[in-house]
Formats: C-alpha cells, sequence, structure tokens
C-alpha cells in the first residue's frame, strides 16, 4: 500500500509530511523539537498539559501538536511569539501550583518540568493564591506517591493501562481537587498496583518514586555488629554509568564492585552466580514437566510484578508458575545459609542488600515466603537510581574507578547469567541448559537468536532430541495478558514461557536512570544499547552455559548436592496463592513493542 503525503509549512521550511501524522511527529521528523510533557510516542494522546500549542495559520486558537493532525497547505510556527508567551504561561501556572523544593528534590537535574522551566527561559514565579495539598502514600514497598508534585499529564495512568494492562491508576475527583491515583484513592498497598515502577520512569517529576531504602544501608555500614552483603543483578552494571555521564550500555561491573567497598560493602557477590543457578533448578523443573510431572506450559518466576499480576488477575496459571525464586532471592537465602556457615557468622549479623533495576524487588524481599533462612533473607533492595545516588553521596569518582572483583563462592558466572536482563535472556539461558541435559550432546552455537528482540511477543521452536520444544517470550503485561488469554482459549500452544514485567525486560525496568534530556524512557535505541552491554558481557565469558559455572558445581557438591533435591527445594523453590477473585478486567491491548 502506497503511503500518502501532504506538502505542509513548518517555520517557513516546506516539507512532505505523512497523511496520518500529527505536527508534533512530522516537527520530531525534521529535527524541530516541539516542548512537550504529557506526550509519549508509545501511549495514546490525550493533550493534558498543553505544552506542545503551535500557531497554524487560519485557526482562531492554538492547538495541541500532539492531537492535531497534518493538512494539505497547512502553515505552522512552533515557536512564534505568540505561542511562547502562551507557552510560558502554561508552565508558569503548573510551577505555581507545584512544591518550592527543587533542591531537595530527587529528581534534581532530571525533571522534565524543571528542564522545560530552564528551556522556556521561566526565572519568577508570578502566579499567588490556593495550592493543593495531599498527603503521601507510603504504603507500598516500592513506590512513593506524592500528588503535591502531580501535573496531570496522565503519562503513569496511561502505561499502567495500555503497557502493563493493570490500570492500577486514574484520575480521581474534579477540578482543583483533582489527583491521580488507584481506585477510591485506596493507598496503593491495597490496590491492585503490582509494584513495577513503570510509572517511576514516566512520570514527568517525583509524583511517583521509588521507596528511598539508602538510608537504612548507611545505617547497617555504621553498625560494627552487621556484616553488610552485596548482590548485583545483571541490568544494573549496564545501567549505572548512566548516572555518571557514560553511554548507556556500558559494562561497569568492576566500577560498582571497587565502589561497593569504597563506601564500605565487606562482601560483594554476583547475582549472576544465582542466575546460573536457577537455570539449573528451572531448566531442570522444565525437563520434569515435559516427562509429565507438572502442569505445562511453564512459565519463569523471575519477575515479581509479574508473579503478582498473575496472582491478582490469572490465578489460573498459578499452577503453571515455575516453583523456582527468583536470582535474588535465592542469593539471599545462600548468603544466610551457605554463605553464613562457611564464614561462621550468625545469619541475624548479616545484613543482606540487592541492587536491582526493579522496584517491585522491594516488594518481592518483604513477601513472607522469602524467609528460607528463618528470617528475611533480602533485608534491603536498592534500585540502580538509589546506588547512583550513595555513590554521589559518597564522592565517589565514578568513572576513575579501578575494576574490582567479586568475593569467591557466590561470585563467578556463565555468559547465560548476564542475559537474564534482556527480553528473552531467561529463555535462551535456560535452551542452553536443557538442550545438553536432554540430548547428552554438546550445544555448538548457544545463540538462540530466535528469543531476542523487542517485538511485544516472540515465538520460537527447538528440537530437543526429538521434542519439538515449543517456546514463546512476551514483556509488557498487557501483552502478557493477550497471550495468556489466547493459551486459555486454545489459540496458542507452548511447552515453555518466559513473561518479563518491564518493557524489554529488566533492562527496561522501573528502578533503572531516568534518560537525560528529555529522551522517553521506552526509546528503542536506549534498550538496544543496554541489551548490546548485557551480550556483550556473554559473549567474552569463558564459560556460556550455566551448568559450567565452577562454582555452581561446587555448591552442588557441597551443600545442594542435586537440582530439584531436598535442600533445593527447601531454599530455592516457592509457591503462590491468588491475591483477588478472579474477573478483575485486565483489557486486551494490541501487541506492544518498543
Amino acid at each position: 500500500m502506497t503511503e500518502k503525503y501532504v506538502t505542509i509549512t513548518i517555520n517557513g521550511k516546506e516539507v512532505k509530511a505523512k497523511a496520518d501524522a500529527t505536527i508534533l511527529e512530522t516537527a520530531d521528523a525534521i529535527g524541530v523539537r516541539i516542548p512537550r510533557l504529557c506526550h509519549h510516542p508509545k501511549l495514546p494522546n490525550i493533550a493534558a498539559c498543553r505544552v506542545c500549542i503551535v500557531e497554524v495559520e487560519g485557526m482562531r486558537v492554538y492547538p495541541p501538536s500532539c492531537c492535531t493532525p497534518v493538512a494539505e497547505g497547512m502553515k505552522i510556527s512552533t515557536h512564534s511569539p505568540g505561542v511562547m508567551e502562551a507557552r510560558r504561561d502554561i508552565v508558569e501556572l503548573i510551577l505555581d501550583n507545584h512544591p518550592k523544593d527543587c533542591q531537595i528534590c530527587e529528581r534534581a537535574n532530571s525533571c522534565d518540568l524543571q528542564d522545560l522551566s530552564q528551556t522556556l527561559g521561566i526565572r519568577e514565579f508570578l502566579f499567588e493564591g490556593a495550592r493543593k495539598s495531599f498527603p503521601e502514600d507510603r504504603s507500598s514497598p516500592s513506590v512513593v506517591r506524592d500528588q503535591d508534585k502531580c501535573i496531570l499529564c496522565g503519562k503513569c495512568v496511561r502505561v499502567c493501562a495500555e503497557i502493563q494492562g493493570v490500570n492500577a491508576l486514574s484520575y480521581i475527583n474534579r477540578g482543583f481537587r483533582t489527583t491521580v491515583g488507584p481506585a477510591y484513592d485506596m493507598p496503593a498497598a491495597e490496590s491492585v498496583c503490582i509494584n513495577c515502577g513503570q510509572c517511576t520512569l514516566f512520570c514527568p517529576t517525583a509524583a511517583l518514586a521509588e521507596k528511598d531504602d539508602t538510608g537504612r544501608v548507611w545505617e547497617a555500614l555504621k553498625d560494627p555488629k552487621k556484616t553488610v552483603v552485596v548482590q548485583i543483578a545483571p541490568a544494573v552494571r549496564v545501567a549505572v554509568g548512566e548516572g555518571f555521564d557514560m553511554e548507556p550500555g556500558t559494562n561497569t561491573t568492576g566500577k560498582i564492585v571497587t565502589a561497593l567497598r569504597l563506601l564500605g560493602v565487606e562482601t560483594v557477590f554476583d547475582t549472576q552466580f544465582s542466575a546460573d543457578l536457577t537455570i539449573m533448578e528451572e531448566g531442570h523443573e522444565l525437563i520434569k514437566r515435559l516427562s509429565g510431572k507438572g502442569k505445562l506450559p511453564m512459565f519463569t518466576s523471575c519477575s515479581p510484578g509479574w508473579i503478582k499480576f498473575c496472582e491478582i488477575f490469572h490465578p489460573e496459571f498459578l499452577e503453571n508458575v515455575s516453583t523456582c525464586k527468583s536470582p535474588q532471592q535465592m542469593m539471599g537465602a545462600l548468603i544466610k545459609t551457605y554463605w553464613a556457615e562457611k564464614k561462621g557468622i550468625a545469619p541475624e549479623n548479616i545484613f543482606s542488600v540487592s541492587i536491582m533495576p526493579c522496584t517491585a524487588k522491594k516488594f518481592e524481599a518483604a513477601r513472607p515466603e522469602m524467609n528460607a533462612s528463618g528470617r528475611q533473607d533480602v533485608d534491603v533492595v536498592l534500585t540502580t537510581r538509589e546506588l547512583i545516588r550513595m555513590i554521589r553521596q559518597a564522592g565517589i569518582r565514578f568513572g576513575e574507578l579501578e575494576d574490582g572483583v567479586f568475593d569467591d563462592a557466590l561470585g563467578e558466572s556463565t555468559g547465560a547469567a548476564p542475559i537474564f536482563g534482556a527480553t528473552g535472556g531467561v529463555m535462551e539461558a535456560a535452551l542452553r541448559t536443557a538442550y545438553e541435559v536432554v540430548t547428552g550432546k554438546e550445544l555448538k552455537d548457544v545463540n538462540f537468536t530466535a528469543v531476542r528482540g523487542f517485538d511485544g511477543i516472540k515465538e520460537a521452536e527447538v528440537d530437543l532430541a526429538g521434542t519439538k520444544l515449543r517456546c514463546a517470550v512476551a514483556y509488557g503485561l498487557a501483552n502478557v495478558h493477550k497471550l495468556l488469554t489466547e493459551i486459555k482459549e486454545g489459540k496458542r500452544q507452548y511447552h515453555f514461557v518466559e513473561i518479563m514485567t518491564c518493557p524489554g525486560g529488566c533492562l527496561g525496568g522501573g528502578g533503572q536512570p531516568h534518560p537525560k534530556g528529555l529522551v522517553d524512557p521506552m526509546d528503542r535505541s536506549w534498550y538496544e544499547k543496554r541489551a548490546k552491554g548485557l551480550y556483550g558481557i556473554d559473549e567474552e565469558k569463558k564459560y556460556r552455559k550455566s551448568h559450567e559455572n565452577p562454582q555452581i558445581k561446587q555448591i552442588y557438591a557441597e551443600f545442594l548436592k542435586e537440582p530439584l533435591g531436598h535442600q533445593s527445594h527447601k531454599l530455592l523453590h516457592t509457591s503462590y496463592a491468588a491475591r483477588a477473585p478472579k474477573g478483575i478486567p485486565a483489557p486486551v491491548k494490541e501487541t506492544v513493542s518498543i
């Protein structure tokens, strides 16, 4: 089908524009940046902020460019004196109903509203009068909601509905009392919120932010009775550098280890070790289910947002979910059992911290099931953003650090582990091990490229010694809802399904750095760079299959004995239960890709 074009004029320049495009899209295509706050290319346009207004010859008012389609002969000015004045007025009105605490706000220097105010040259507050005042919602273990900082752009509402299919947020009240929150303005902890934190990535201010637990870690580091042990997730190492002006995808693993030691951390382990361990357990569980001992398809269980989503919206699939804990929780259990015993340290004196790209990991660590050591296995979860803040607070020049190395026992990993951070990575890692366990043959090409990439739902078929293993990979829970519905209706049949809550997998987690310079949080090039960094780590590893990891072999020989054995089940496996009655509506959406 031939693409139709129209001829329009933007700022005196004649351009060809797609006939179905908006003014904003056309301006972006030719390198003209129209300011915006509520717009996102992956979300429906609602023209809530009106910051993107332009002047169109013949129109009586300034239309919002995000919702106004182009038309033949249209003459547009994006920065006329009248538009500039009106745009400043709009932003000034937003600012004058906004807290004046930029110097102490966690989004200072990464705030879209702050950036826009600077861009427009706003230097004073012009309006006085009543200001909104709402109590903070700190009920969630993952996300804090501060409606005094909300500018009603609606991005959080739309990402929760369109990308995640959860619909935990909506507009509440009317007029001056309008706010955004869960149904009936209930506390977030009592709502259907799955703690994924995508709202914190899309929020242009600090109305939604991760719950800051850095203070608890600082206190533990000062406590002479506590042995602080930290683990680092795969996706963190290709994102922390962004907080120090490095290119997305830069592998900063060694620098993170050194920075943590400078902060006072005594022992640093790699969550990639327990990612390899997860594959040993999950791979053998898949093989067991394929032999008729368990429900198929088997769903991965590493993503805590997906687990809560399943518990609330699709409890009929809970028996399909792998019983394996996530790598974070496996590591937490081993630190306070296996490692504590080796070192002769009382588990109650260990303060276990994980650095994760994910706000839902805070919720996961607090789940009552996650106490295999007899106490909470992971004491505190910090997001990538929180780690960046701690490094800055300590005055550490991150970019100049030498590379450190992880501690022994729980610090070695194979190439299968870092790819856990990208969509399709858990699937690929599991296939590398499952293939060799089932066939008894060496896998020559370990790259299962069919499950890579950023399509919202991907499918692949793998031959395991004559068994055609049908696989699917999905990210973004709106995609997952569509996939599960079609599986339930018999339209799709699989043996193994990888599900990740966040767009692109963990590399797009809700706790990752906010892109600077008004870059969209779901900019595909941003994710591609992080993914490239993870696959680069994979390719550089001596061993690229989880079962080849020498430390994995050692822990089974010394402690766990065998995959799916008694000790493994006690420490590394769990079960989940429905959290809500069946029938809570989640919309069927078109597949969303980055």
